[in-house]
């Protein structure tokens, strides 16, 4: 835990990481508070019907523990003299069974691979094939998706389903009913793998962001620098981001569950301001990680002052807070915001911490405790003097850093860069470091796409659009959105044959909605004579970033023109 100190230079001097030989996900998180406070409430699982369940910690270990010995009947097992062991994925929404199967997972020495529920048989299929998941733990929605791509995953041996037995899948609850309680965790090192984090897919397909045990440890000073000290007594967490992100998953159900909080478990159908204040009113909820865009939904649905939310602290990444943001979160939330900064593979290690200075708008914060974070240069590797936009990097080795992509050796030697001070990760963000030392970011050297949160790979909609009988090529950007800060545009080059339309555009965009994912549909598509690209043959996708930018202002024009 991090010293509560108001001065941060104090606190950065004086940190020092304990990051013992061995060390084991699931048994932090579950079964020492098993040991020590067995009645603890651990989940607070809110369904779709308002009904609540808590759990304590010595039921979750024996729920967890039931798992992992069917799993472990099945066959399965940790890591071995091969190196790695078992890939198990979930395929679940926030809920009680999802952080069972996390623990297990752990304990058994295995590997964790998180999977996003609206993600649709494309984006299923490359995750679980490129990984070799042999299980999947998931639903009925989740089932009637894997098996119609079951036939090209040979890895994958069984699908069990927390909703029932089907025709190709275990029950989850029968299962484990047939197993004792009783389970002897693996002795993991720290730097053991743990799970499989799959990148947004920036260039090509997504990557598998491989984290060892360690990764948890490495998150807390900047979860608890996010909101201001956790924990206190009486926090309680809670965030509408899926538990399938590292944003969720490691940011609130992992260090939550090490520090004892209880975690209200209940993701919406569908979002709604209302229902989220209710929420966290309902049941006292302290503690949020909130994306930009859910507080701008609830800033335009709430004026300030009139909500009677109670929060300790509210956290927010994935994009930069404008002042009025700010201020509305102060307001009318009760907490004033803090902004924090991370990617999959180095996460949660630039922060804003309101309990030591206020948040500044447009300013990430300052280095978390423990981390190294600077700006370089991306050619040379010399840190840049303030002022100077250059690459936002991580100096190796850090406890919170990724291992490796999963197979892809290329990729991860990519990622890195040596500089007089030592080795670098480079982030593929660019940003300054103000004289007062907080780091501001600038933009992306990449063509990552930041919508609603989400960082979107503009690549694999590109792979999923011309599968479309009527596209011929296609290039994907972000346009700039109010709301979501991005959206996803499409420019598309038609086959001979087919004529612009508007039902060929809606077509289009629930075409890749059906396949790909509800978050990385084109909301904006355009149908373009002939797409920009080098000599070569590659998409010049600052020229359509352009084209897009431009549109957004002529309607920002016309449409002040038609208020005034």
């Amino acid at each position: 835990m991090l010293a509560k100190t108001r001065c941060y230079s104090d606190l950065y001097r004086n940190f020092t990481w304990d990051i013992p030989e061995f060390y084991n996900i699931g048994v932090d998180i579950c079964d020492k508070w098993a040991n020590n406070d067995p009645n603890r409430i651990a989940i607070i699982e809110v369904d779709e019907t308002e009904r609540v369940t808590q759990t304590s910690f010595d039921k979750l270990r024996e729920l967890s523990n039931q798992f992992a010995n069917a799993l472990k009947s099945l066959g399965h097992t940790g890591q071995t003299d091969a190196k790695f062991g078992d890939r198990v994925a979930i395929l679940l929404p926030q809920r009680l069974e999802t952080a069972i199967g996390h623990i297990a997972i752990s304990k058994m020495g295995c590997i964790a691979i998180p999977l996003f529920t609206l993600f649709a048989e494309d984006a299923l299929l490359h995750r679980l094939r490129d990984s070799g998941a042999r299980t999947v733990l998931t639903d009925h929605d989740g089932y009637l998706k894997l098996i119609k791509i079951r036939y090209q995953l040979p890895d994958l041996r069984y699908i069990i389903s927390v909703d029932g037995p089907e025709d190709q899948a275990l029950c989850f609850r029968a299962i484990c009913a047939d197993e004792t309680s009783i389970f002897a965790p693996e002795r993991t090192r720290a730097d053991d793998p743990a799970l499989i984090i799959y990148t947004s897919g920036t260039t090509g397909n997504p990557k598998g962001a491989l984290h060892a045990h360690r990764v948890l440890l490495g998150h807390l000073p900047g979860v608890e620098m996010s909101h201001n000290f956790l924990p206190e007594h009486g926090d309680r967490f809670w965030t509408p981001a899926d538990w399938a992100w590292i944003g969720g998953l490691l940011d609130v159900l992992m260090p939550s569950l090490h520090h004892g909080i209880p975690v209200v478990a209940h993701r919406f159908a569908k979002f709604t301001p209302e229902a989220a204040l209710q929420l966290i009113k309902t049941h006292r909820i302290r503690n949020v990680f909130l994306p930009p865009t859910a507080m701008k939904m609830m800033r335009a649905a709430t004026p300030v002052n009139k909500t009677e939310a109670d929060l300790r602290s509210v956290g927010s990444g994935g994009e930069t807070l404008g002042a009025e943001l700010i201020d509305w979160c102060a307001g009318t939330l009760g907490a004033q915001v803090n902004e924090f900064y991370g990617q999959t593979e180095c996460n949660m290690i630039v922060s804003s911490c309101s309990a030591q200075e206020p948040t500044s708008p447009g300013v990430m914060g300052r280095p978390v405790p423990g981390h190294v974070v600077d700006i370089i240069n991306e050619t040379t590797g010399e840190i840049e003097p303030d002022d100077i936009e250059g690459a936002i990097a991580v100096l190796a080795p850090d406890p919170v850093m990724f291992l490796q992509y999963w197979n892809n050796p290329a990729s991860t030697k990519e990622k890195f860069i040596e500089g007089p001070s030592g080795k670098w990760l480079l982030t593929g963000d660019r940003g300054a470091r103000l004289p007062n030392g907080k780091l501001k970011f600038v933009g992306r050297d990449d063509d990552v796409i930041g919508s609603a949160g989400y960082r979107i790979g503009p690549a694999e909609i590109e792979d999923c659009l011309i599968q479309h009988p009527a596209v011929q090529l296609a290039g994907v950007v972000g346009k700039p959105d109010d709301l979501r800060g991005q959206i996803v545009m499409a420019f598309i080059k038609l086959k001979t044959g087919f004529e612009p339309s508007q039902k060929l555009e809606t077509e289009i965009a629930e075409f890749v909605k059906s396949k790909l994912a509800a978050h990385e549909y084109p909301r904006a598509v355009r149908f373009i004579p002939e797409l920009p690209l080098t000599t070569t043959g590659k998409i010049i996708r600052g020229e359509l970033r352009e084209r897009a930018h431009q549109e957004y202002v002529a309607e920002a024009t016309e449409s002040a023109r038609h208020d005034a």
